[in-house]
């Protein structure tokens, strides 16, 4: 198999070029090389948001946030020791160098091989009323409106469990029968659900005082109401790499302003810059949590997701943010719904 070639791009390439790459080829890398097909370095998914984060953009080179020094090793070595390698590094590429120091074989491990299967339990947030969504809600909770033909819940289920996540935790409040009649046990999916039951609203992060026990594993959270192809493996391996004691989603949002901004001081014209977009990280609903997390949340109270984060940040934790560039979108409006309904079918094939 010569798939890995896809993923090779040169020193001249650009990040978005390398995202191309990663996407195209087969091994979850992009490959950098010179002229004389000697590695340069690698970048990884995880590269390319970091690079987001410092400001780097899509048309700037790939070297720019690509690893100088992976792990890699002779092509003369046996299965064995390649294997061996991989588990003492952690690494789920290795590339094989001839003597000269040419790329010859990029060797991996073959997930396909068994289906993956994470221990760690997510806990997704179904309890609120989606007042802003009116009729629609009047009779059921807004993670049980039909979507694609289903109710959005069981597609976050779905994509949960597809993902090897089997551990599933569901919050349930508003007309909350209405969601455990539906998934049972979660058998029927694949999966092993709980349900946490709020006797009253406890904002979207009161469910987690409510576990049984602090999960022993880091935990990934989503709201209910939230439609994404996030790679929730790739998140949570983004956090095991981290010293973070929590890990937020974020989803860059542009808004672009159709009129000169003007800059002022002491009433005289500063700037003037004409037709601007703007661009902010949003939060996307989505995270993964610790164990020290959960200090920051008592049982029976009412507290959001951003207010357990700013006590973390507050005590000397950390908090690591994790650019999204897969599909997102919040079902909050009326106008989310029908974009949901509209995209839908060509999101999820």
């Amino acid at each position: 198999m010569n798939s890995w070639r896809k993923a090779i791009v040169g020193t001249q390439a650009t990040v978005g070029e390398a995202i191309a790459a990663i996407e195209s080829g087969s091994i979850q890398v992009a490959l950098v090389l010179d002229g004389s097909n000697r590695l340069l370095g690698v970048v990884t998914d995880g590269d390319v948001r970091r690079g987001l984060l410092r400001g780097i953009t899509l048309s700037s080179l790939a070297i720019e946030v690509m690893n100088p020094r992976p792990v890699s090793a002779s092509a003369t070595l046996t299965r064995e020791e390649r294997l061996h390698l991989m588990r003492q590094k952690s690494i789920k590429q290795l590339p094989l160098l001839d003597d000269s120091g040419q790329l010859v074989d990029v060797e991996t491990f073959d997930e396909l091989l068994e289906a993956p299967n994470y221990p760690n339990p997510v806990l997704i947030m179904a309890g609120g009323l989606g007042e802003r969504l009116g009729a629609l809600t009047r009779d059921r909770p807004k993670p049980m409106l039909d979507v694609g033909g289903r109710p959005l819940l069981e597609t976050i289920v779905r994509n949960v469990v597809q993902q090897g996540f089997r551990n599933v935790f569901i919050s349930v409040n508003y007309k909350a029968e209405m969601i455990v009649d539906h998934f049972g046990d979660g058998s029927a999916l694949g999966a092993a659900i709980q349900y946490i039951h709020e006797t009253e609203r406890l904002g979207t992060a009161g469910a987690l005082g409510l576990l049984p026990e602090p999960p022993g594993l880091p935990m990934v959270v989503t709201n209910g109401d939230i439609l994404s192809t996030i790679n929730y493996s790739a998140l949570l391996d983004f956090h095991n790499g981290t010293p973070a004691d929590a890990t937020m989603a974020v989803r860059e949002h542009k808004v672009h302003v159709p009129y000169g901004v003007v800059s002022a001081s002491d009433g005289y014209l500063q700037t003037i810059r004409e037709k601007p977009t703007e661009s902010w990280f949003v939060s996307a609903g989505i995270y993964v949590l610790g164990r020290a997390a959960f200090d920051y949340v008592d049982r029976g109270v009412r507290i959001d997701m951003p207010a357990v984060l700013e006590r973390i940040v507050a005590n000397n934790g950390r908090v690591a943010v994790y650019p999204i560039r897969e599909y997102w979108l919040d079902i909050g409006r009326m106008e989310d719904f029908e974009q949901a309904h509209a995209e839908f079918n060509e999101v999820f094939p």
